[in-house]
């Protein structure tokens, strides 16, 4: 019987906390999971063979991430943009709390203002469902504010 996958509950897990975010959506480009807000991609996760990476954009504690043992510069030019990438093997315990707070700070690093609002109401408690963070906002008329003005 084969040996059940080392990194299975720290990936589930690390899943369901970055699934968790207002507008978060999963897709599966280049055969890895990415999990991004609004098109733009803030965490990625990989089972590679007996491996298990993430990358994450760290603009606060990227330089203190990549004093780990596990964490480089992300690949593709993107570690010059403050992705890094946490690779961990067999044997290996993956910091599931540390990760997860690098996912939020990815995740505030690249969501829109309107949607980082919503986390902090749903940290604050509130309930946050994808339908009230994604509603357009309600544009004013144009030049509303000078027929108010002049009681057109």
């Amino acid at each position: 019987m084969p040996d059940q996958d080392p990194f299975a509950e720290a990936e589930a897990a690390l899943r369901t906390h970055a699934l968790g975010f207002p507008g978060a959506t999963e897709e599966f480009p280049w055969g890895h999971r990415a999990i991004k807000v609004r098109g733009k991609i803030f965490v990625t996760m990989a089972a590679l063979g007996d491996q298990f990476r993430t990358s994450m954009k760290l603009p606060d504690s990227g330089t203190y991430a990549l004093t780990q043992r596990y964490a480089t510069p992300a690949g593709y030019g993107l570690g010059r943009h403050g992705w890094v990438t946490c690779t961990f093997r067999p044997g290996d315990e993956v910091p599931t709390d540390l990760l997860e707070e690098w996912i939020e700070e990815s995740y505030r690093a690249v969501a829109p203002k309107k949607l980082i609002l919503a986390r902090n109401a749903q940290l604050g408690g509130a309930d946050v469902s994808p339908v009230t963070t994604l509603s357009p906002t309600l544009v004013p008329e144009p030049n509303a504010a000078k027929k108010a003005r002049r009681g057109t």
